[in-house]
Formats: C-alpha cells, sequence, structure tokens
C-alpha cells in the first residue's frame, strides 16, 4: 500500500470550502476560513464541520483503499457509549461500492444538552475497502454527514490520479438541518445529494443544521463561488428559534437574494418554503422538546396576529416575495417545501420535525422530479 497525500496531490476534496490544519490531518470544514470571526455562536462552526456533502474525489487502478480519520463525536454522561458516528461510503463510477462505519475517535462528553463538554481523545481509525473492480475508475468516498472528520491518511495498492472533468453543472444549496440531514442512512441518503445523482448534477451542501437564518457571510459565500444552480430552503429555523418577525423577515430575504444576485445575476435560484411541521404551522416558536421527544411551540398563536411567524406566514411571505420580483428576474423561482413533504406525511417526522433516512430519500426523489424536470427551475439548457 502506498501512501496518497490528502493536500497537494492528485486528490479533490469537493463539498468543503476550508480545510483547517489539525495535529492529526486536515479537517474540511463546509464555509470559508473568513466567516469564522462574523459569528459568536459556536454551534454555526460546529455544523459546519460536519461533512455532509464533503467527499474525496480521485481515479485509480487499485483494488483496495484505507482511509485513516480521526472523528468527534458527543456523549451524555447518562448515555451508555457515544453517538453514532455514521458511515463512511465508497462511489465507483457513479454506483455504491461499499459502506463502513467510521470509527469513534475523540468524545464529547456533557453532563446534558447545552453543558459544558469534556474532550475524551480518542485515536485515528483506519477504514478498508477491498475487492473494488479492475482498471482505472472514478472514486467518491463520502464523509459521515453528521461527524466532524478529520482526515489522515489515504493509502491505496495502485496508481491513483486527479479525476477528470466530467461536464456536471455545479448546483450549491443552503438550508437547515433538513438539508443538513443529520438522519439520513448515510451520506449519499441526504436529500440533496440523492436528488443531485438523479438530477446528473455535483451539488455543494452549505445547509447548517440549526442555522439557516439567512446570515449575510452566507450569501456572500454564494455569490463569490462557482454555481451553475442555487437553492434556498428558508424558514424552520427563523420560525423555531423566534428570529425574526414579520416587519424584519421580508427585507432579510430581500437583502440575501440581492447579494447573491451580485455575483450570479442570471443563474437559475429556487427558494424552497419549509416542509411540514405540524407544531408550527400556526403557532410561533420558540421551540422545545416535550416529554415525548417531539417538538413543540412555545410562541402565542395570538401573536402572529402581531408579526410573529409561523410557517403559514413564511410560506405565504416567500411567495409574494419571489413573485414580486420575478418581473425583473426571470430567473428566480419558487417551490412550496409541502410539495417535498406534506401535511398528510406528518408521522414520517421522526420527532415532529426532522424526516426519518426513506422519508429524505423520497424527498430527493420529489425535487429531482420536479427541479430537473423539462419544465423545472433546473433544466438543463
Amino acid at each position: 500500500m502506498r501512501a496518497v497525500p490528502l493536500v497537494g496531490g492528485p486528490v479533490e476534496v469537493r463539498g468543503a470550502l476550508d480545510l483547517e490544519s489539525t495535529q492529526a490531518g486536515v479537517m474540511p470544514r463546509r464555509l470559508p476560513a473568513w466567516t469564522k470571526e462574523q459569528y459568536q455562536d459556536p454551534s454555526v462552526y460546529g455544523v459546519t464541520l460536519m461533512p455532509s456533502g464533503v467527499r474525496l474525489v480521485f481515479r485509480t487502478d487499485a483494488r483496495e483503499l484505507e482511509f485513516e480519520v480521526l472523528t468527534s463525536t458527543g456523549q451524555l454522561d447518562t448515555e451508555p457509549g457515544p453517538r453514532p458516528t455514521g458511515m463512511l461510503e465508497l462511489v465507483v463510477d457513479g454506483a455504491p461500492a461499499g459502506r463502513q462505519q467510521a470509527p469513534v475517535g475523540n468524545v464529547l462528553r456533557m453532563a446534558g444538552p447545552g453543558a459544558a463538554q469534556r474532550l475524551v481523545p480518542g485515536k485515528p481509525g483506519t477504514v478498508r475497502f477491498a475487492g473494488l473492480p479492475a482498471g482505472m475508475k472514478n472514486v467518491e468516498l463520502w464523509l459521515p454527514q453528521q461527524t466532524p472528520t478529520e482526515l489522515v491518511a489515504l493509502r491505496a495498492d495502485g496508481e491513483v490520479l486527479a479525476p477528470l472533468p466530467d461536464g456536471r453543472r455545479r448546483w450549491v444549496h443552503h438550508g437547515s438541518s433538513i438539508s443538513h440531514c443529520l438522519e439520513a442512512d448515510g451520506p449519499t441518503g441526504t436529500w440533496p445529494v440523492v436528488a443531485a445523482a438523479l438530477g446528473g448534477v455535483e451539488v455543494i451542501n452549505l445547509s447548517q443544521a440549526g442555522n439557516g437564518m439567512l446570515d449575510p457571510y452566507v450569501a456572500r459565500t454564494i455569490r463569490d463561488m462557482p454555481a451553475d444552480l442555487i437553492s434556498l430552503k428558508v424558514g424552520i429555523n427563523i420560525v423555531g428559534q423566534a428570529a425574526f418577525r414579520l416587519r424584519t423577515f421580508g427585507p432579510a430575504v430581500h437583502g440575501f437574494l440581492d447579494t447573491i444576485r451580485e455575483g450570479h445575476p442570471d443563474t437559475p435560484l429556487l427558494v424552497l418554503s419549509p416542509v411540514s411541521c405540524p407544531a408550527l404551522e400556526e403557532s410561533p416558536g420558540p421551540t422545545a422538546t416535550g416529554p415525548d421527544g417531539r417538538i413543540t411551540a412555545l410562541g402565542d398563536p395570538a401573536d402572529v396576529a402581531r408579526g410573529a411567524l409561523s410557517l403559514t406566514v413564511v410560506r405565504t411571505e416567500l411567495a409574494r416575495i419571489v413573485a414580486a420580483r420575478q418581473a425583473r428576474d426571470p430567473h428566480l423561482h419558487h417551490l412550496d417545501g409541502r410539495e417535498l413533504l406534506g401535511p398528510d406525511e406528518a408521522d414520517d417526522l421522526t420527532d415532529g420535525l426532522h424526516p426519518h433516512a426513506a422519508a429524505y430519500r423520497r424527498m430527493g426523489k420529489r425535487f429531482a422530479a420536479r427541479a430537473f424536470a423539462d419544465d423545472g427551475p433546473f433544466r438543463q439548457s
């Protein structure tokens, strides 16, 4: 087995906009380094380290690959063991070729949710993919979407070359945890990856669990990066955290779109409203988790008349904003999120908010059927 450099060699790390050097290796991060100084909430940094959509891409004639990683996962003191680290998945010439559980490395212990973290240091672990087809092939090694993963080493028993351009369009997507897809059954089971495979495009997933807040630094990131297609899934975090009122929500949406359009004036841009979430359809946030483990709204429904946001209000506003802008922006489009997961599918929400793994795959298929159709916003021109 020969060592393959992870930086400065033939391997491309796609889906990450920053590679942070660590003691063990390099840590992919899904926002540029310059954004770190523009937020105070550590949860933003944490979710950008979760590599949803991040993969290593290369060509090789190897029959066996070894991948050494150092993961970081959490554990409450009341839990019997560390939380699941998720899957590493291998795709060869576009087809699934193997999946392995990511090894447990560092563990962040906590007395309870939101409590101070205590690091229990771990060591890198190695996963091996053997029995690969003979001959030169295109390989994608996908990282677990929910677990920060430091890249330590890659070894192969054959030659490793840089990937060739494949001509696929680049789709940049930003959303919340429902696009981050922590509950998916693996990194290729997130709905954006499912949709991208069906649509024949390459996805960059900038979604941030709990942090889809129309942050200006995200808009500037999208503005400045290459993109052939752009989509924004807006609303659930804003309602769930009572982050805006009606007075401030519309201008924030307009400002986010204006910034993106500075760099992508004619790129197809699709605005998606939230999928169904019964607790927040008519009630504003903030939210809490009830004794049954399901989300509940703490806001007063009567406050909606005074400017509080429910999902119903957000959907109406997003549709209105897109319609108003379309006269001067014919490449701007809107899709009601309930077309991806509707009110009759509430049983598919594991905690009243997040879809289960099969529902995420179904969402990806529905998105592809609508967005990449011959009359869809992402149709091939």
